[in-house]
């Protein structure tokens, strides 16, 4: 199994360490910067994030493929308000155009009020996965019909539905924790997206996840999600932490928002609260932003020097992780220390593991 890292392009230069309402701003000159960094970096990919205040994602990727050569782009996507067939051609489209440098993250939705500035008003979680489901469904055989089809669905009817351009090379990355979403990554995923808890809790995800693809005669990949802090030592890179707490609750405080009592909308993130109960677990897995923040998306790190960090994702890439997403409270310039630190120590190690392992197995 390889090792792959992605990126990621937040529209600028900030996080949650600079404002406690993450800006949507669009900074060309920041995009620019940050598909070089992580192109030269040695990133297999970046996310490109979906929000309903933010820059669309896919032409932010368009503008990004035309710009690199090498780096590849994961596609945030949400369901349910593009036709699933004008969704299919765009990112074929995009696929054809990039060389087959996209992958799509279809993201379901958790908040409702985020839903509903886009329009998606009155509908439940249980919906939304289904409707994703029929969505990809759809999508599927868009990319792959060599013929017209017809399409009668709970959400979607369609007739005669054909595209004259297929991908490639189009994974579809798929999250979520509840069993709905599990079951919708096990019918259709590629590679299955979860947040940075506990090895055992992990373990136990990436289990479910395998036993749902299986039950669809399928295989899955596995992402990880982290915010790695390194230093030139342990201690140094603790305080960084300590530091980086210090100023997120500075910024929540002075905003107004709660630093605890938080009772998230979705599984993923009440599940990483629950693990966000000790602000250290394992070896250096790091939870104090989740606990401020009521794990607001990617929020838990690892913390320590490269060479400690790339060891603790070596221990995740043991139970089957295969994509590490990272990204800094810094964006540029701790994307431009992983790639000259983390990413190839990483490498390293997992080579040597690999290597090691096909020895024994001849």
């Amino acid at each position: 199994m390889s090792v792959n890292f992605i990126g990621y392009i937040g529209f600028n230069n900030t996080s949650e360490l600079h404002s406690a309402v993450r800006s949507r701003a669009l900074d060309r000159d920041y995009i620019r910067s940050a598909l070089q960094v992580q192109e030269d970096g040695g990133f297999d990919r970046v996310l490109i994030p979906f929000g309903s205040s933010s820059p669309e994602s896919q032409i932010v990727a368009a503008y990004g493929t035309a710009l690199t050569t090498k780096l590849g782009f994961l596609v945030a996507h949400r369901p349910g308000f593009t036709q699933p067939t004008l969704a299919a051609r765009q990112l074929a489209t995009l696929d054809q155009l990039s060389d087959g440098r996209v992958a799509v993250h279809i993201i379901t939705g958790g908040a409702d009020e985020d839903m509903a500035r886009d329009g998606d008003v009155g509908t439940t979680k249980t919906e939304r996965y289904a409707r994703s489901d029929e969505y990809l469904s759809i999508l599927r055989e868009e990319w792959t019909a060599r013929a017209p089809f017809d399409h009668d669905g709970k959400f979607y009817h369609i007739r005669k539905a054909f595209s004259s351009v297929h991908p490639g090379n189009l994974p579809v990355f798929f999250g979520g924790t509840s069993p709905e979403a599990i079951d919708v990554a096990g019918r259709h995923a590629d590679v299955y997206a979860t947040w940075g808890e506990t090895l055992e809790a992990t373990r136990e995800v990436v289990s479910r996840v395998r036993a749902s693809a299986a039950r669809y005669g399928r295989r899955i990949g596995f992402s990880l999600s982290l915010r790695p802090v390194i230093a030139d030592t342990e201690e140094a890179a603790w305080k960084r932490a300590a530091e980086i707490e210090d100023q997120v609750r500075a910024s929540r405080e002075q905003a107004g928002l709660p630093l605890s009592g938080h009772r998230p909308p979705n599984d993923g993130s009440r599940r990483l609260l629950e693990t966000a109960s000790a602000r250290r677990q394992d070896t250096r897995l790091w939870t104090g932003v989740a606990r401020l923040t009521g794990a607001a998306g990617n929020s838990t790190g690892l913390v320590g020097t490269a060479e400690q960090v790339a060891e603790s994702l070596l221990e995740y890439y043991k139970l089957g992780i295969g994509n590490f997403l990272i990204r800094g409270f810094e964006p540029l310039d701790d994307a431009r220390r992983y790639g000259e630190e983390l990413i190839p120590l990483t490498r390293d190690l997992v080579t040597a593991l690999d290597t090691t392992e096909e020895r024994q197995a001849v």
